[in-house]
């Protein structure tokens, strides 16, 4: 046993900066279960309608909910109350925003491929999860601009054939907005989505750990060790600071930037709407969606099908996230390598196709945040709304088919220019003469230095995927 805690304690964790993503959307996670659970002392989940009577003198003897008064309430009268509560909003979007750019990491690196493909589900599974919670707690104060993203997740319900309706007064309770949604969102916010995002992200620590670590290729790094610091005291005593970091960067955010200010936008009603409005970015790609496609509707035996809601916010959330999980099986398919386990971390350049492919759907995913404010954007540039919906609409078609051919020739572009470096070597910066009279630069053989041995010049093979050597003698763990 003890034995078994020292290979533990010894195990080695990379070093190089991409892989403290996952660790922020850690430390995130544990910065959002503990201000929340702090916020739950305070908040009310009830529609019950009752008069205003706090510190905020604009809202006095206005009618509201249970829900937004308590609101208010953490706002203004509760010593600190403002400051957890928009250290929980910012740590949302950073938890959400950490787990995105990991899995693009994960992406145009490759380390989805097996033995890691069920870790690639488990992670797109979270990354879906954190939206829906997200939502469920923007939802929560039942002010104005919630309120009006309520509507619209009450319209994409609607917009399913033959079911719309009944999901819709499932959801709510009776018709829209029903008595009892907020205390339904609030079990499932505070409840069930938490427990299932905690339950995931200890799966998938397990079988990191199980798994073993990618890690960049380079001298000394093969697909039978992992070279980085040890668990103990090195990779905790700098995860401990990435911790501390997380908190005080949030801190900092709720303390100085103003987020989500309920008072301002005042308490929901179904028949205003807040203009200008926008939603947290995570769910803007949604807005943009379902203003690009234009009003079309058909009526098939009697049911009106709606395919300016319907493809924008159900068919293409659906295709989206299908993609996700089927890429990993999908491309080790095409390419073969399903059969072989991948334990190194590929260049993007090195795959032209797979990082072409994932340009293309961050530009995709680009288009429809930018659309999701096209009023903004119009009124601030002073141009047509209906021109730029228009010229958004052929972007959305014609910008990721350009970025996926210029990514892909970039990519070779790189890869020609490296192979031209190793064949002709790189430049010495010497000029010298030619007998013809013309002049040349000098160049001097790529090396790799290996400790009490000659230099010798690198090959292609071995600059791409590096060679195991003893230029960096750090902790290994190897492989089972």
């Amino acid at each position: 046993m003890l034995e078994g805690g020292g290979r533990l304690l010894r195990k080695a964790f990379p070093e190089h900066w991409s892989f403290l993503l996952g660790e922020i959307a850690l430390y995130s996670l544990l910065v959002l279960v503990l201000t929340g659970v702090w916020l739950t002392f305070f908040f009310h989940p009830e529609m019950r309608e009752v008069v205003y009577d706090g510190r905020y003198v604009p809202l006095r003897g206005v009618r509201m909910s249970s829900a937004f008064d308590s609101t208010l309430y953490i706002s203004f009268d509760v010593r600190g109350g403002l400051l957890i509560r928009q250290m929980h909003h910012w740590a949302a979007l950073v938890f959400v925003a950490a787990i995105g750019v990991h899995l693009l990491r994960i992406f145009f690196t490759g380390a989805f491929r097996r033995p890691r493909e069920i870790n690639w589900v488990i992670g797109v599974t979270l990354f879906l999860i954190s939206l829906a919670e997200g939502f469920a707690g923007y939802s929560l104060p039942d002010d104005l601009l919630s309120g009006t993203g309520l509507r619209i997740a009450d319209g994409i319900m609607l917009s399913l054939p033959v079911v719309g309706t009944y999901v819709s007064m499932f959801v709510f309770g009776s018709q829209y907005p029903g008595e009892d949604f907020i205390s339904r969102l609030y079990g499932l916010h505070i409840l069930l989505l938490p427990g299932v995002l905690i339950g995931l992200v200890t799966v998938h620590l397990i079988l990191v750990f199980h798994l073993k670590h990618t890690q960049w290729r380079g001298p000394g790094r093969t697909s039978g060790n992992v070279v980085g610091k040890p668990l103990y005291p090195q990779f905790t005593a700098s995860s401990t600071g990435l911790a501390l970091t997380v908190f005080g960067v949030t801190a900092l955010l709720g303390g100085l930037a103003q987020i989500n200010p309920v008072w301002a936008y005042g308490p929901y009603r179904p028949d205003q709407a807040s203009t200008g409005s926008q939603p947290d970015w995570y769910v803007g790609f949604l807005e943009g969606a379902l203003r690009l496609v234009p009003p079309w509707e058909t009526n098939v035996a009697g049911h009106t099908l709606m395919w300016n809601v319907l493809l924008p916010a159900v068919v293409l959330p659906a295709l989206l996230f299908l993609v996700l999980y089927a890429y990993p099986f999908v491309e080790q398919r095409l390419t073969g390598e399903w059969r072989e386990e991948r334990h190194r971390c590929d260049r993007p350049r090195d795959r032209p196709v797979r990082t072409g492919l994932g340009v293309a759907g961050i530009t995709f995913y680009g288009v429809l945040l930018l659309a999701g404010g096209n009023d903004i954007i119009a009124d601030t540039f002073k141009v047509s709304l209906n021109a730029l919906t228009w010229i958004l609409r052929v972007c959305l078609i014609a910008a990721p088919v350009l970025a996926f051919l210029l990514t892909r020739r970039l990519c070779h572009a790189l890869l020609a220019e490296e192979q031209q470096r190793l064949s002709e070597g790189e430049e010495s910066g010497e000029v010298r003469q030619t007998v013809e009279g013309g002049y040349e630069s000098g160049h001097r053989p790529v090396t790799r230095f290996r400790p009490g041995a000659p230099r010798k010049p690198l090959t292609p093979h071995e600059s791409r995927t590096g060679t195991p050597s003893r230029e960096r003698p750090g902790p290994v763990r190897r492989r089972r």
